[in-house]
């Protein structure tokens, strides 16, 4: 009897989440009554007064610490740096920290397994995420909470570009989850597109939060749910010239916030989850640093964004490999947030292992 051959079996795969994602909707809608619905819906002052949200009475609720990951040196020493502070913060107080897994969807162990616990699993088939690496993020995701055994019944999507300043507690509340609010995640803006995912009889497009996956702390019930939903629409996006066009790189973070909203899961929304240098200027409260933007300044401290300044710490500087210890220190006058993240990466660099001989 003749083997199917594996393009017909990831035909299959696919074939399976899609009903998944169809069965699953169905089965949330019809559950959903108009007084659950108004649960779920967050208030201005959530966004306002995030100190004053209410702590499940003393009683601790650790949260899964997940990222995904690919096995390129790029995104290795991000990720060594992003753990470095995570073991670091773990057990201070005020941490509801758990356990800790790097996605790898590569498809195979590489050289970091030792030192990062690691989940594989495997990238979309070739060709299908067109050159978006980040489409691979919902699908690793999907295999991993399908797999896994995870204790913790809450989690944190984060991201190897995330250094934690201090430590972090559970900021979900009851079937709330908690994410932070970019900017440029305009759903209203964005309605036409939004619509062709989102269809009118679901709601108003305010449903819609302007997150993205990450960071979110989240039930691992609910991820279960929303993490099939996320990756078909994902793949449509994709697929739909305007969507793509449209929403570029951050493309899987509208379809994370539109597969939510069709779960009828509307999320807490805390400024104070990060800050994102150079925008933001200062530590304050916040919990995480996300270096995904370049610092570029002159020997007086003044930003020169978009052109390479005379002092600079940018990612992308460090694609081949890692960055050499002890960076120099930004000149006087550069805000206190690119200030902490380069001493922050220069604690992580001179204390982790074998730094200087790369990966």
């Amino acid at each position: 009897m003749a083997k199917p051959s594996p393009f017909f079996l990831v035909l299959l795969g696919f074939g399976f989440f899609v009903a998944t994602y169809n069965l699953v909707t169905l089965v949330i809608h019809s559950q959903n009554n108009d007084g659950e619905m108004e649960l779920s819906r967050r208030s201005d002052s959530m966004i306002q007064r995030p100190n004053e949200l209410k702590k499940s009475e003393g009683q601790r609720r650790p949260f899964h610490v997940a990222l995904t990951a690919t096995d390129s040196p790029y995104s290795k020493w991000q990720c060594r740096i992003m753990y470095y502070w995570y073991k670091k913060m773990k057990d201070s107080e005020g941490s509801e920290m758990g356990g800790f897994t790097r996605v790898l969807h590569s498809g195979s162990p590489d050289d970091l397994m030792k030192e990062i616990p690691t989940f594989v699993v495997d990238p979309l088939p070739s060709g299908v995420d067109q050159g978006y690496v980040v489409l691979n993020r919902p699908w690793a995701f999907v295999q991993w909470l399908g797999k896994a055994k995870i204790k913790e019944d809450y989690i944190l999507m984060a991201e190897p570009d995330h250094i934690f300043v201090k430590p972090l507690p559970n900021l979900s509340r009851g079937d709330q989850p908690a994410a932070f609010p970019f900017f440029y995640i305009k759903p209203s803006e964005n309605k036409k597109i939004i619509r062709k995912f989102y269809p009118e009889e679901e709601g108003p497009v305010t449903d819609v939060d302007p997150i993205g996956n990450s960071p979110v702390i989240i039930k691992k019930s609910q991820l279960e749910q929303i993490a099939p939903t996320w990756m078909n629409i994902s793949l449509k996006m994709k697929e739909d010239p305007e969507s793509d066009k449209a929403f570029g790189w951050v493309l899987e973070m509208y379809a994370y916030a539109i597969a939510s909203a069709l779960h009828g899961v509307r999320h807490i929304l805390r400024k104070d989850f990060m800050i994102q240098p150079p925008w933001d200027l200062k530590i304050a409260n916040t919990f995480i640093i996300h270096y995904t933007y370049g610092c570029d300044y002159t020997l007086k401290g003044e930003l020169t964004y978009g052109k390479i300044g005379e002092w600079r710490f940018d990612k992308r500087s460090f694609l081949r490999g890692p960055p050499p210890r002890n960076l120099s220190l930004p000149p006087p006058g550069v805000p206190e947030s690119v200030v902490t993240l380069v001493k922050m990466v220069n604690e992580a660099t001179a204390n982790i292992p074998g730094w200087e001989e790369g990966r």
